[in-house]
C-alpha cells in the first residue's frame, strides 16, 4: 500500500490523497496503521484525540482527496463548510449497465441495514436524507463509468444509491458488485475537492487522477 501524498499544504489546513486500502482513523473494528497515524505531524484540531483534524472520510478501499485541518479554528470552520454543503466532492466510479439516463439525481434516505450492519441500505434504520447527483462520462459495453457529486455525505452513499438502482459500483462485493477486470476494490475515487478557504477564501479546486488499479480497470472494461 503506498503512503498518503499532501498535495495541499499550509498553516491551516491540507489536502491529501488517500491511497486505497487505508482506514481514515482509528475504530475498534480496525488494527493497523491510519491516515491519523501517517499524517500525525500535520494534523490538528477537533475534540476527538483520535480523530485530529478530520472533518470527513473516505471508506478503506475508496481512494482519493480530503481535506484536513490542522488547528481547533479551522476544523470548526471546515466542519461548517462541510455541514452547509460547500465543499464540492466529485467522484469517479464505474457503476454495472448502463444507467437509463445520461444525468440525473439519486433521492434517497441512507441508514444502516438491519440485517448486515457493515452495510447501509436505502430506508435502513435511522435513515437520513441522501443526495448523490451524477453523469455519465461514458457508455461501455456492460457498464456506465460516470462521474458522482456529493449534495450529502452519508457513510457508503455513492456505493448504496448506485446498488439501490441496480447499478453497484464494478468490484464493490458489499453491495454486489461484480469482481472483474482484475478489480480488488470497489471502483470509487474522489477526484476533485473545491471550497474557499476558510482563513483567506482563496478558491481551492484540487483534482486527482486515477490511480492505477482503478485505470486498468477501465481499459479492461473499455476492450469488453
Amino acid at each position: 500500500m503506498t503512503a498518503p501524498r499532501v498535495v495541499h499544504l499550509d498553516e491551516h489546513l491540507a489536502v491529501v490523497e488517500k491511497p486505497a486500502g487505508l482506514v481514515v482513523h482509528p475504530a475498534p473494528s480496525h488494527t493497523g496503521p491510519t491516515l491519523v497515524d501517517e499524517l500525525a505531524e500535520i494534523l490538528g484540531g477537533g475534540e476527538d484525540p483520535e480523530r485530529p483534524g478530520i472533518v470527513h472520510r473516505l471508506d478503506k478501499g475508496t481512494s482519493g482527496l480530503l481535506v484536513v485541518a490542522r488547528d481547533d479554528e479551522t476544523h470548526a470552520a471546515l466542519q461548517r463548510l462541510v455541514r452547509e454543503r460547500r465543499v464540492e466532492r466529485r467522484y469517479l466510479a464505474l457503476a454495472r449497465g448502463r444507467l437509463a439516463s445520461r444525468t440525473g439525481t439519486i433521492d434517497a434516505p441512507i441508514g444502516r441495514a438491519s440485517r448486515r450492519r457493515h452495510r447501509m441500505a436505502v430506508a435502513g434504520a435511522g435513515s437520513r436524507e441522501a443526495r448523490t447527483h451524477f453523469e455519465v462520462l461514458e457508455m461501455l459495453a456492460a457498464e456506465s463509468y460516470v462521474e458522482a457529486r456529493l449534495e450529502t455525505g452519508r457513510t457508503h452513499q455513492i456505493r448504496a444509491h448506485f446498488a439501490a438502482i441496480g447499478h453497484p459500483l464494478a468490484g464493490d462485493a458489499t453491495y454486489g458488485g461484480e469482481q472483474k477486470y482484475g478489480l480488488e476494490r470497489q471502483f470509487l475515487h474522489a477526484h476533485r475537492l473545491a471550497f474557499a478557504h476558510p482563513a483567506t477564501g482563496e478558491p481551492l479546486d484540487l483534482t486527482s487522477a486515477l490511480p492505477d488499479d482503478l485505470a486498468a480497470g477501465l481499459d479492461a472494461a473499455r476492450a469488453a
